[in-house]
């Protein structure tokens, strides 16, 4: 409960020190201070959403189990909740991602590729917060894993 609470003090620290209409600018010096701030309150803003969203699946877990009269109601029913708990899963891996950026901010390493060392780039930052490499390390990397599939 302690990193919750930490986490809350930085985002509340994070918007007083950017105000409501920052957005990071390319005129700007690279991940200055601001933009750092920026990023950490959109990266800790995901993360309490996903936080929120897990919280009402798990209440609406704990109301009981599905009761539907109809068969196909049900089924309907039961395959809704899979596809939620699918997404629940999903998010608790986005969630590592979130942390893993977050520490990245922390060490100064934050928007840097980490396959080549270049600026990831704004937009793309602002697009996919959690990303660590430019897009054309990305494609590469992508490249690579498809005809190593492929083999």
């Amino acid at each position: 409960m302690a990193s919750v609470a930490n986490e809350k003090k930085k985002l509340a620290e994070a918007r007083a020190a950017l105000g409501d209409s920052y957005v990071p600018d390319e005129n700007e010096e690279y991940m200055n201070q601001r933009q750092q701030d920026y990023f950490r309150m959109l990266l800790l803003d995901w993360k309490k959403s996903i936080h929120d969203a897990a919280g009402q699946t798990l209440q609406s877990l704990q109301d009981g189990p599905i009761r539907e009269p109809d068969l196909n109601d049900r089924a309907s029913s039961e395959t809704d909740w899979g596809i939620e708990l699918r997404t629940r899963d999903r998010q608790r891996k986005l969630i590592s991602k979130i942390d893993s950026a977050l520490r990245r901010i922390e060490q100064g390493e934050y928007g840097w590729c980490e396959v080549t060392g270049d600026p990831i780039g704004l937009k793309r930052l602002i697009a996919r917060p959690v990303a660590t490499m430019t897009v054309e390390a990305q494609e590469a990397h992508e490249r690579r894993e498809k005809i190593s599939r492929d083999d």
